[in-house]
C-alpha cells in the first residue's frame, strides 16, 4: 500500500503541485509519474523533477493520477476552491500480480500479465516483512526454489548454497542463474551463491523465473533465473537503516544512502551481519568436538551515475565483500574475500520525446573482479570426541566479462538481441595432512572462456495473444587444466596436464500466451537449455564430514529439454496460476558414490546419465482491504531415468529434492501496524544418490510484527521457527538439524 501526498501553491491562474508517493510504512516511493485529468477527461503529462512529478493545474476541478512501479494507479481529486497549499494522503494497494512489471522474463520490462513464462516477484515490502534476515531464506517462500541443502546460508558452508528451481536438483553448483544489476552473481569458480553479498536493504525487488532460460541467459539458467534488482534513489536525498539483535548472539546493522542531484545520481549500501549460530549436529550424535556453526560478514556496494541529456546514462558500481565462518568443529572454518567492479550504461533514441518513450535502446556492462576462498577440512573420529586436520585449501579466482543488449520496437514486434562473454581463471592450492603432519602439496586449476549471442522477438497479436521466440548460441573452452602433486617426504612431483577442450550449445525457446478474456489466459513454452561444468567441478575436490567428493576433469555440459503449459485465472478476486512442467536433463552432473567404508564415503562428480523432473506448480493470491494472502504449491517427481555406468541408480530420486513443497504468507497492514505470518513445508527427500539417507518432511512457521512509532521510524520483532521444529538438514551420515526457534528485535528508519 502507498500514500500520495500532494502539496500545491497558487500563482495567477495556475497551481504547481508536487506529488510524492508513499508506501504502507509512510516512506517515499520513487520514481513516480503523473497525469492531470480535467472535467472533460482530457489528460496532460506532468513533468518530473528529482524523481517527483510536478503538475501545473489551471482553474477548475481536476484530479491527479499517479503511477509508481509495483503499485496500482492512484488518483487524488483537486477541487477548484482548494486552499493555496493542500496536503492529501491516499492509501493505495500494491499492484496485483498481473500488473506488476518484471525485467528478467524477457530481458526487457514486461507486464507480468503479458508474460508467458512463470515468474514470482518478491518486492521490497515483502522482504521487509519477512521474519528471516537473509535473502535466501526469504526466497524459500517461492515454491520450487531450493538450495542444495535445507539449511540457511547463516549456518552452512557456502559451497552447499547452489540454487535450483522446479526440482531439477543441485550439487553445490547452481542450476539457476542469479543476477545482480544485470551481472551474474554465482561464484565464478564453483557456481554456488554467497547470499550475504547483498544486504536486503539494498534490494528493490527479486524476480524468480521458473523454467529454463538458456535462450536468453546461456549457461547456468538450466532451471531458471533469479534477478535481484538493486535499490536506487531518485530523490535529492534518501536514507534508510536497519539495526537488530537476537538469539544465537546475532547482531546486524545495515544502511542505504542515495540521492539525485541534477544530472548526477549515486547511492551506497553497507551491511554487517554476525551470528554465533547453533550446534548443527543432532544432540543424540554430537560429541565433544561439535561446536556452533556461525558467520560474520561485511558487504559494501556503491553506484555513481550521470545522465547526459535524455539519451545517455553511464554508471560505475564498486563492491566489496568479506566473510568468516565456523563450520561446526574447532578446526573447520572458511573465509571469503572478494572485490568487483561494474561499469555500464544505456543509450536511448526517442522518436516521440513528448511521450517519454524510446523506440531503440542499447544497454551494456563491463565487469570484473577477484576473490579468494580459504577453507580447512578435518576428519572426526567415530565417537566425535576429537578431530584431525586433513587439508588446508586456498582457491583464488579472477574474472572479467561484458554484455551488450539492443532493443527496438517494429510494428507489433519487440526485438531484443545481444552478446556477452566472460573469462575466468581459478585454482585450488592445498596442503594435505596425514596424522596431523603435512604430507603433500596439491595444486589444480584452469581457465574458462565463454561467448554467447542471442536474439528474441515478442509479437503481440492484438489484445488476445503474445508469441515469443528466442534463440542463443554459446561456445566455451576450458584451457590450461593442470594438477600438480608434490610429496613432501620424498620431494617427488607428479604433474597431470588435462587437454584443452571446447563445447558449444544451441538454445531455442518458443512461448505463447493466449487471453480468453480479462479473467482467463493460457500459456505454454518449450525450450532447450544447458549448464557447463564449473572449474570447481572439473578440478577441485572437497570434504564434508566423513564424505569425500572427488573432482572430474572429463565432465561435459548438462543438456536439458523442457516443456510447460498452464493457465491463469481470476475468480472472485482470487488470482490463480497453475503450470505443469517436464524437464529432461541429459548428462546431469551428480555426486556418485564410488566407495564406502564405516569411516569414509567416497563420491565422484560424474555425468549421471539422464534425469527427469515432472510435476506442476500453483500460485494463488487474494487481496482484502488490509490483508494480502499468498500461497504456493509444487509437486515434483525427480528421478534418474538412465545411467549405464551405475545401473542401480536408475529409478532413484534425485538427492535433495522433495516431491511436495508448500508455502503460505499472510500480510496484514493497518494504520501503524504491520503483521506477517509465513509458513513453508516440504515432503521427505534424500541426502544421497543411493537414497539411503532419508530426510523427513518438515513444517516451519515464522512471525513478523512491526509498528511505526514516527513517520520514518518503526520497531519490529521477528520469530523464526515458532514451533521449534528440529528437522533433518543433512546426513553425512551424521544427522545435522535445522535451527531452533530464533528471535530478533530491531529498529528501522527510512
Amino acid at each position: 500500500m502507498a500514500a500520495i501526498v500532494v502539496t500545491g501553491s497558487v500563482a495567477a491562474q495556475d497551481r504547481v503541485l508536487s506529488v510524492t508517493a508513499r508506501d504502507s510504512f509512510g516512506q517515499p516511493v520513487m520514481p513516480t509519474s503523473a497525469v492531470i485529468v480535467d472535467a472533460a477527461n482530457s489528460t496532460r503529462l506532468c513533468s518530473t523533477v528529482s524523481g517527483r512529478s510536478q503538475c501545473s493545474i489551471r482553474e477548475g476541478d481536476v484530479k491527479v493520477v499517479v503511477s509508481a512501479r509495483g503499485f496500482e494507479d492512484g488518483s487524488v481529486p483537486i477541487p477548484a476552491d482548494e486552499a493555496e497549499r493542500v496536503e492529501v494522503e491516499v492509501q493505495l494497494r500494491p499492484a496485483g500480480i498481473r500488473e506488476q512489471v518484471v525485467v528478467s522474463a524477457n530481458r526487457v520490462e514486461t507486464r507480468l500479465g503479458d508474460t508467458p513464462v512463470s515468474v514470482s516477484i518478491i518486492g521490497r515490502e515483502t522482504l521487509a516483512s519477512a521474519a528471516a534476515p537473509t535473502l535466501d531464506d526469504a526466497l524459500r517462500q517461492v515454491p520450487g526454489f531450493s538450495i542444495f541443502r535445507r539449511s540457511s546460508s547463516r549456518n552452512s558452508n557456502p559451497t552447499t548454497q547452489g540454487v535450483s528451481l522446479r526440482g531439477v536438483g543441485a550439487s553445490g553448483a547452481s542450476r539457476s542463474l542469479v543476477l545482480f544489476d544485470g551481472v551474474p552473481l554465482n561464484d565464478v569458480f564453483g557456481g554456488w551463491v554467497q547470499w550475504n553479498r547483498m544486504a536486503p536493504i539494498a534490494v528493490e525487488q527479486v524476480e524468480v523465473v521458473r523454467g529454463g532460460a538458456s535462450s536468453l541467459y546461456g549457461s547456468g539458467s538450466l532451471s531458471g533465473t533469479i534477478d535481484i534488482i538493486p535499490r536506487s534513489a531518485a530523490e535529492p536525498l534518501s536514507l534508510a537503516g536497519d539495526l537488530f539483535g537476537g538469539t544465537q548472539r546475532t547482531i546486524s546493522a545495515s544502511g542505504f544512502a542515495g540521492g539525485k542531484f541534477g544530472n548526477w545520481a549515486g547511492d551506497i549500501a553497507v551491511g554487517q551481519f554476525k551470528t554465533s549460530g547453533f550446534i548443527t549436529v543432532d544432540e543424540a550424535e554430537r560429541g565433544e568436538v561439535d561446536s556452533a556453526a556461525g558467520v560474520s560478514s561485511t558487504t559494501a556496494s556503491g553506484r555513481l551515475g550521470r545522465e547526459f541529456g535524455a539519451q545517455l546514462k553511464l554508471f560505475v558500481r564498486p563492491s566489496y565483500f568479506t566473510e568468516n565462518r565456523t563450520n561446526g568443529t574447532p578446526l573447520q572454518t572458511n573465509q571469503t574475500h572478494s572485490r568487483s567492479l561494474i561499469v555500464g550504461g544505456t543509450w536511448s533514441r526517442f522518436s516521440r520525446p513528448a511521450l517519454d518513450t524510446s523506440d531503440f535502446d542499447v544497454e551494456w556492462r563491463l565487469y570484473g573482479g577477484s576473490q579468494v576462498y580459504d577453507q580447512t577440512f578435518s576428519a572426526v573420529n567415530a565417537g566425535r570426541s576429537s578431530e584431525n586436520l586433513t587439508r588446508l585449501q586456498r582457491s583464488p579466482a579472477r574474472y572479467s566479462g561484458f554484455s551488450v543488449q539492443v532493443g527496438t520496437v517494429f510494428r507489433k514486434n519487440t526485438i531484443i538481441g545481444g552478446f556477452e562473454g566472460r573469462s575466468v581463471r581459478g585454482s585450488s592450492d592445498e596442503v594435505v595432512f596425514v596424522n596431523n603432519t603435512a604430507s603433500s602439496l596439491v595444486g589444480s586449476g584452469g581457465r574458462e572462456h565463454s561467448f554467447g549471442a542471442f536474439v528474441q522477438d515478442i509479437l503481440a497479436l492484438g489484445e488476445r495473444a503474445v508469441i515469443s521466440g528466442s534463440v542463443r548460441f554459446d561456445r566455451w573452452s576450458n584451457e590450461r587444466g593442470l594438477s600438480v602433486l608434490r610429496n613432501l617426504a620424498s620431494g617427488n612431483i607428479t604433474v597431470t596436464e588435462f587437454p584443452d577442450r571446447q563445447e558449444s550449445a544451441f538454445s531455442p525457446r518458443l512461448s505463447a500466451l493466449i487471453r480468453v478474456n480479462e479473467a482467463v489466459s493460457f500459456h505454454a513454452s518449450a525450450s532447450r537449455n544447458f549448464r557447463a561444468p564449473t572449474l570447481n567441478e572439473l578440478y577441485r575436490g572437497f570434504r564434508v564430514g566423513n564424505v569425500v567428493t572427488v573432482a572430474n576433469a572429463a565432465l561435459q555440459a548438462e543438456r536439458a529439454s523442457s516443456i510447460e503449459a498452464g493457465s491463469s485465472v481470476v475468480i472472485r478476486g482470487i488470482y490463480l496460476r497453475a503450470t505443469a512442467f517436464l524437464t529432461d536433463v541429459d548428462r546431469a552432473v551428480a555426486n556418485v558414490t564410488i566407495g564406502s567404508t564405516p569411516d569414509l564415503i567416497t563420491r565422484q562428480r560424474q555425468n549421471a546419465g539422464k534425469t527427469r523432473a515432472a510435476g506442476f506448480e500453483v500460485d494463488a493470491e487474494k487481496r482484502f482491504a488490509d490483508l494480502v494472502v499468498n500461497a504456493g504449491y509444487m509437486f515434483a517427481d525427480s528421478r534418474v531415468t538412465a545411467f549405464s555406468a551405475t545401473p542401480q541408480l536408475v529409478g532413484r530420486k534425485i538427492p535433495q529434492v522433495p516431491r511436495h513443497q508448500f508455502t503460505v504468507q499472510f500480510r496484514y497492514t493497518v494504520e501503524k501496524w504491520s503483521i506477517s505470518v509465513q509458513g513453508r513445508a516440504a515432503g521427505q527427500q534424500f541426502d544421497d544418490d543411493l537414497n539411503l539417507f532419508r530426510l523427513e518432511p518438515y513444517l516451519q512457521a515464522d512471525l513478523f510484527v512491526s509498528r511505526r512509532i514516527k513517520k520514518s521510524i518503526s520497531v519490529y520483532a521477528a520469530v523464526e521457527n515458532i514451533f521449534n521444529s528440529r528437522y533433518s538438514v543433512g546426513r553425512t551420515p551424521v544427522r545435522t538439524i535445522s535451527s531452533p526457534l530464533n528471535l530478533r528485535i530491531g529498529v528501522r528508519w527510512k
